[in-house]
């Protein structure tokens, strides 16, 4: 799979400013994203065992308090992060189709980072595609066994930084010795504990056909603020958060709708009130995009038929 381009190829540059749009709250965040996968056991052997991630018994995935045979989730603690829903029926994803760039699964600090990098080492070590300081956070890169992208990182304080002159966050891709990361960070204690620290679903980033079909979606429509366009990629974000979503054509230019296919199932946002939900179901529907509202979520798709769930966090 390709990956970002090359580390050390300049920073960000901003996008000129978008039309004025109604923003998400400053409390917008990520949860959980559902994969379709064709090996389940593979799978959740790949993030429990190599990501050192816990099973987590989600009542969202029970039926009749039964739970369901055909999905795992998998979190920290009791934080899911992803689901895993057996669907062996569908083909592989087309190479160049949109989708599923990676999952970026955020740590509260480099100890637990550099607990779960180790786990990787010793149990998915070709799972391992890279990595790169990116000025706000230091992230490495994994990809799953059928094909699905991981980001593992952390986040540099905010007070640390850098804006340009129309108060986007600054960021770039230098290099990042993974080795020398863990040389710093990791001990035998954390070598014996893989799974320290917490986490969760810091942003996701996805394939797409067209960045500005994207930013008509995700900025017009849903109402996230626009962090920075670099390389045929756009950074997204509520809050000031440096992104909560991306979307690139570096693997996908011209791509249209998704068929039905493994990789990715749903991408999960939360908002903080009800009325912020229904609010941005309004948005939605203005721009033409059906949009299906239980009252406590609700569900559409993007242009790519990438399907996004919303829900009160």
């Amino acid at each position: 799979m390709s990956t970002a381009p090359t580390p050390g190829s300049g920073p960000a540059v901003p996008l000129h400013a978008s039309a004025p749009h109604d923003s998400l709250a400053a409390g917008t965040g990520m949860d959980a994203v559902t994969l379709l996968v064709g090996d389940l056991d593979r799978q959740v052997r790949f993030y429990r065992d190599g990501l050192a991630l816990d099973v987590v018994d989600d009542p969202g995935e029970r039926f009749g308090g039964v739970p369901r045979t055909d999905t795992v989730t998998l979190g920290r603690g009791r934080t899911p992060l992803v689901v895993l829903r057996h669907t062996p029926d569908l083909p592989p994803a087309v190479r160049g189709s949109a989708g599923l760039f990676h999952t970026a699964l955020l740590f509260d600090d480099q100890a637990g980072l550099a607990a779960t990098l180790a786990s990787v080492a010793q149990r998915e070590p070709g799972s391992f595609v890279g990595s790169a300081d990116h000025l706000v956070s230091l992230a490495f890169y994994l990809t799953d066994p059928e094909g699905n992208g991981v980001e593992l990182y952390w986040d540099r304080s905010r007070s640390l930084w850098q804006h340009d002159a129309d108060g986007r966050v600054v960021m770039d891709s230098l290099r990042l010795d993974p080795n020398a990361f863990l040389r710093e960070h990791l001990t035998d204690e954390l070598v014996e504990q893989p799974g320290t620290g917490d986490a969760v679903v810091g942003h996701v980033h996805l394939q797409v056909g067209d960045v500005d079909a994207a930013r008509r979606f995700y900025v017009d429509a849903l109402g996230f603020d626009v962090t920075a366009e670099w390389h045929s990629a756009l950074f997204v974000s509520a809050g000031g958060y440096h992104h909560h979503l991306a979307m690139n054509t570096w693997n996908s230019a011209g791509a249209g709708p998704r068929a039905s296919s493994l990789g990715l199932g749903e991408v999960r946002i939360t908002v903080p009130t009800g009325d912020d939900l229904g609010a941005l179901a309004d948005r939605v529907r203005f721009a033409g995009v059906p949009v299906a509202d239980d009252g406590a979520t609700v569900l559409f798709e993007d242009p790519w038929r990438n399907v996004v769930r919303v829900a009160v966090g």
